[in-house]
């Protein structure tokens, strides 16, 4: 039977084996999701194949990136088909074709600046762009920090520092940009998604989610935000209800819309959700969730023989 998640016009079919791997291939942690302009699906996964691309169709085109992430982590894609890719691992961001000729490197591969030290990089994880072009890169495990590059990649300025306080962070672990170019941070270590304007000036706050950790907004005049929540993350309550891992659709105000799936915890059976990490939305609605199950999994259910292969990408097609 397949499963349906959500409710009204915000219903959606979860598409079961979607991806289609070559002979012998896996994804392992697919750590983030995009969609071209052709609707186009690059897979940012952290195994042998770091990038893969698929049609919507779930058929496999073409691979790149072998041996050149240590860690993939963030991947954002521009009007022109642009793909912004973010390895933590390598505390680096790299603009890439989506054939993956490098045009810009943002930081040194395997040369994190000082723990805390508000320098860019230290276990970045994730970039958007505002209307102008310039590149925000979010500095999350290693720093507390927001970058502004300007789209050639020189500095412009950052802001943020650890701790609870609005504009501070515990792990700024995703970020996006809307036409009107206010920033969202999924602040994911203090249940939160901070918002502030192009100067980095704090605006307000969403506080009705659990961890969140991917973020993706759906543009227009009247933008719609997904936030994919990690759920549980502790022994004490691991089995807790209705904490997730989730998708929650808010809108521009950060009010809830609709939750897909976390009502009764994590799994790997259709219409569960192990780790929620990476979105993209293609031209007709439909959801493509990247999980890092591979990571996750064992934290989540540390009683339990680890399988050999997992769920690490669903596709939620919606329901007209």
């Amino acid at each position: 039977m397949t499963a349906i998640l959500g409710s009204g016009e915000y219903r959606y079919r979860v598409v079961e084996d979607w991806a289609k791997l070559p002979e012998g291939w896996e994804l392992k942690d697919v750590a983030a999701v995009a969609v071209d302009s052709r609707d186009q699906v690059y897979v940012f996964n952290r195994g042998a194949h770091p990038m893969m691309v698929f049609d919507r169709d779930g058929n496999f085109l073409r691979s790149w990136g072998e041996g050149t992430f240590p860690r993939a982590h963030g991947l954002h894609i521009d009007a022109d088909d642009i793909l912004y890719c973010t390895d933590d691992g390598g505390h680096f961001v790299r603009k890439c074709t989506t054939d993956g000729r490098v045009l810009l490197e943002i930081g040194v591969p395997g040369k994190p600046a000082p723990y805390m030290s508000g320098d860019p990089f230290h276990r970045c994880t994730h970039t958007a762009l505002s209307p102008d072009g310039d590149i925000y890169v979010s500095d999350g495990y290693g720093n507390a920090r927001i970058h502004k590059f300007s789209p050639d990649g020189k500095l412009l300025f950052s802001w943020g520092e650890p701790g609870t306080d609005p504009g501070q962070f515990n792990i700024a672990h995703n970020i996006a940009t809307d036409a009107q170019g206010w920033v969202y941070v999924a602040d994911r270590e203090n249940h939160r998604v901070q918002v502030f304007d192009a100067k980095g000036r704090y605006e307000t706050q969403w506080v009705n989610m659990h961890r969140p950790c991917g973020l993706f907004c759906c543009r227009g005049s009247r933008p719609q935000f997904i936030i994919g929540e990690l759920g549980p993350g502790m022994a004490v309550n691991r089995a807790m209800p209705n904490i997730g891992p989730r998708l929650s659709i808010v809108d521009g105000e950060g009010k809830l819309i609709a939750r897909l799936g976390g009502a009764d915890g994590p799994g790997l059976e259709a219409g569960k959700f192990v780790a929620p990490h990476g979105l993209a939305v293609d031209s007709r609605g439909d959801i493509y969730v990247g999980e890092v199950s591979y990571t996750e999994y064992p934290r989540l259910f540390p009683d339990q023989v680890v399988p050999w292969r997992m769920r690490s990408l669903q596709k939620l097609e919606k329901i007209a």
